[in-house]
C-alpha cells in the first residue's frame, strides 16, 4: 500500500469526525486519483500561511489541517512572547467555511490560553491588520484565499505591528507547525486555563473608520463635488460592508450597487473569478454604470484588500486601469495635495516593490520624496513602515497586483482607504476640469507616457520545474545586451542580497538606457514564471509586444 493510501487509511479511525470518515471511504471507493490528490502530501504553510483546496485530506484546508496549523502557531507564540494576557485577532471573509475555520482557530487558541479577539461576521483582511494595534496583540489570522477561484481557502498569518509575518519569525512558526503531525497534537476544546474569547463589531469598525479617514485630504472638495456617480461592486466579498459607509462620510450621495454582487457568497455566483484584475469580473458594475450613467467603476475583491477601477475615457467609453496606472494616479493626487496644503515636509517617504512601475518612483522624484523599492508582497512595505516608525513617515505605497494603502494605521494594502483616495482624486480632478482619465493623460504627458505587461509561463511537473530553473540561469549566464535595441545598463539579482540589500530572492531585473525595464520571477507556490515588462515612451506598447517576443517566444 503506497504511502498515501496509509495516511488516507488513517483518516478512517475515530480521531476524526464520522462527516470525515465517510467522506474519505467515499474516495477511496470511486474516486482514486482524488484520493490521492488529497493525501500524497501534506498542505504546505508558507511563510505567509495555508491556502488550498477545501475538503478532506492532509492536502486540503479542512478543519484538521486548520486546527494543526493553528497549533503549532499557539506552541511558536507561548514559547517566545512572554506575558499574563496574550492576545490573537480574528478575522475571515466570505468564502465557504471561512466562519467555521474562524471558530476553529479561535477556539485551538483560547484552548492553549491564548486570548482571542474575533470579528461577529465577515471583516476585510485591512480592519484585521488595523485590530491587531488596536487590541495590542501578539498576532493575527485572517482566514481568506483572496481572488482564488471558489474552492479555495487559506489562513494568512500577522505579526504585533499588524504586518503580515516575515523573516525570522515566518520561518520559525513554519518549522513549529511543521511539529505538529497528528490531529491528536491539537488542542480543539478548552479546557482548564483557557483564554478568553471576545467578540469585535460595530466599535472596532468605527474606530477603524476614524482613523483612516482622517488620513483623507480633500473633505470640502468631495462634499462640493457629492454628485459624482460611483458603481461599486464587491465581488460578494466582505468589502460590502465597509466601502460604501467610506464614500458616504466622505460625502458623496451617489454610491450605486450592483445588488446581485452585494450578497456575500463564497460561490461567486455572478462571476468566473472574484479577482479586480480580471476584466470579466467588472461586466456588471460596467454595465450598471452605462444604465446609470455612472463616471467611475470600483470593484475589491473578496477580502476588501485590493481594488480595481474602470473610467470614462475622452469619448465616454469605460476603460480598466490597471494596478500600475491606479497607483500612479493615486501617488500623484497625494503628493499634490499634500504640496498644495503644505503637509510634504522632510521625512516622508513612498514604498512600491521592485515589479511595479517606475512611473511612481519618477513622480517621487520630482516631489524630492525618497521610494523604497521592495520585494513582490506587501509584507515587505509593511516591514518598511515598521522600521521608519520613529524617523520617518509612510504616506503611500502600491504594488502592480491592485495594492495601496496611505498611511499608517494599517500595515497592508487597503481596499477601503484606496477606494476613499480614488473618490477625492477624481473630485480634485474635477476642481480642474479634469476627468481620471484626463488626469492620468495628464501625467503621461508630465513624466512620459508608459505601458506595462505581464506574462505568466506555466510550466508544470518536474520537467516543468527543471525548464523553469533553466530559463533563470541562462538569463544569469547570458544575460541580454539590449531591450528593443536600447543598451541593458543595469543588471539586478536579487540572489546577491549583499548588493541588493534585500531578502534574497529569485528574481532578475534588467534596466535600459531608455527607461524600459524587465523583471523575470519564478512563483514560489505555482508551476510558473511571470514576466514583468515596463516600457516608456511614445512607442510604449510597440515595445511591450517586442518585449513579449524577445523574452517568451
Amino acid at each position: 500500500m503506497s504511502d498515501y493510501k496509509t495516511t488516507a487509511q488513517s483518516w478512517l479511525s475515530e480521531e476524526f469526525d464520522e462527516q470525515t470518515r465517510k467522506e474519505v471511504k467515499a474516495l477511496m471507493d470511486s474516486d482514486p486519483v482524488a484520493l490521492e490528490d488529497a493525501f500524497y502530501r501534506n498542505l504546505e504553510f508558507g511563510t505567509g500561511g495555508l491556502r488550498g483546496i477545501m475538503g478532506v485530506g492532509t492536502n486540503r484546508m479542512n478543519k484538521y489541517t486548520v486546527g494543526m496549523a493553528t497549533q503549532g502557531l499557539a506552541n511558536y507564540i507561548l514559547q517566545n512572547v512572554k506575558g499574563e494576557d496574550i492576545k490573537v485577532c480574528i478575522s475571515f471573509d466570505s468564502r465557504n467555511n471561512s466562519r467555521e475555520f474562524a471558530k476553529i482557530t479561535a477556539d485551538v487558541l483560547s484552548a492553549n490560553g491564548l486570548h482571542v479577539f474575533l470579528f461577529d461576521d465577515i471583516r476585510p483582511t485591512p480592519e484585521l491588520s488595523y485590530s491587531i494595534r488596536l487590541k495590542g496583540a501578539t498576532a493575527g489570522v485572517m482566514v481568506t484565499a483572496s481572488h482564488n477561484p471558489k474552492e479555495y481557502n487559506g489562513y494568512k498569518v500577522f505579526w504585533s505591528d499588524g504586518g503580515q509575518i516575515t523573516s525570522p519569525v515566518d520561518k520559525d512558526i513554519v518549522a513549529e507547525v511543521a511539529k505538529i503531525t497528528s490531529p491528536s497534537q491539537v488542542k480543539f476544546a478548552a479546557g482548564a486555563g483557557a483564554g478568553k474569547i471576545e467578540m469585535m463589531g460595530a466599535a472596532e469598525d468605527e474606530c477603524y473608520l476614524r482613523d483612516i479617514l482622517s488620513l483623507t485630504l480633500s473633505p470640502e472638495i468631495c462634499r462640493k463635488h457629492s454628485g459624482f456617480k460611483f458603481v461599486y461592486t464587491p465581488l460578494h466579498g466582505c468589502g460590502v460592508r465597509l466601502v460604501p459607509e467610506t464614500l458616504k462620510r466622505l460625502g458623496f450621495e451617489n454610491v450605486i450597487h450592483v445588488p446581485e454582487q452585494d450578497v456575500s457568497d463564497g460561490n461567486f455566483p455572478t462571476v468566473m473569478s472574484p479577482n479586480p484584475e480580471e476584466p470579466s469580473a467588472l461586466k456588471m458594475a460596467i454595465e450598471k454604470a452605462d444604465q446609470t450613467g455612472a463616471d467611475i467603476v470600483i470593484a475589491t475583491d473578496p477580502d476588501a484588500d485590493r481594488m480595481g477601477i474602470a473610467v470614462r475615457d475622452d469619448e465616454g467609453k469605460m476603460v480598466l486601469f490597471n494596478g500600475n496606472q491606479t497607483a500612479s494616479l493615486m501617488t500623484y493626487y497625494i503628493l499634490n495635495r499634500r504640496k498644495e496644503l503644505g503637509t510634504l515636509g522632510p521625512g516622508k517617504y513612498v514604498v512600491k516593490t521592485i515589479v511595479t512601475t517606475e512611473l511612481i518612483r519618477e513622480i517621487c522624484e520630482g516631489f524630492g520624496i525618497p521610494v523604497y523599492n521592495v520585494l513582490t508582497g506587501f509584507k515587505y512595505i509593511a516591514e518598511i513602515v515598521k522600521r521608519h516608525e520613529k524617523d520617518g513617515e509612510f504616506v503611500c505605497g502600491g504594488e502592480e497586483s491592485y495594492g495601496f494603502n496611505v498611511g499608517q494605521f494599517v500595515r497592508d494594502k487597503d481596499a477601503q482607504i484606496a477606494s476613499a483616495m480614488v473618490a477625492e482624486a477624481a473630485a480634485w480632478a474635477a476642481e480642474q476640469g479634469l476627468t481620471l482619465y484626463q488626469l492620468m493623460q495628464k501625467i503621461y504627458k508630465e513624466y512620459g507616457y508608459r505601458k506595462e505587461g505581464l506574462v505568466s509561463v506555466v510550466r508544470k511537473g518536474k520537467s516543468g520545474a527543471e525548464e523553469i530553473a533553466a530559463i533563470m540561469a541562462g538569463l544569469r549566464a547570458d544575460p541580454p545586451k539590449e531591450l528593443c535595441g536600447s543598451p541593458v545598463t543595469k543588471v539586478i539579482d536579487y540572489l546577491e542580497p549583499e548588493k541588493t540589500g534585500q531578502p534574497k530572492s529569485n528574481v532578475l531585473q534588467f534596466f535600459d538606457e531608455a527607461g524600459d525595464v524587465v523583471s523575470v520571477r519564478p512563483s514560489g507556490t505555482e508551476p510558473k514564471i511571470k514576466f514583468y515588462f515596463g516600457a516608456k515612451g511614445a512607442d510604449a506598447d510597440e515595445k511591450i509586444a517586442a518585449l513579449k517576443a524577445q523574452f517568451c517566444s
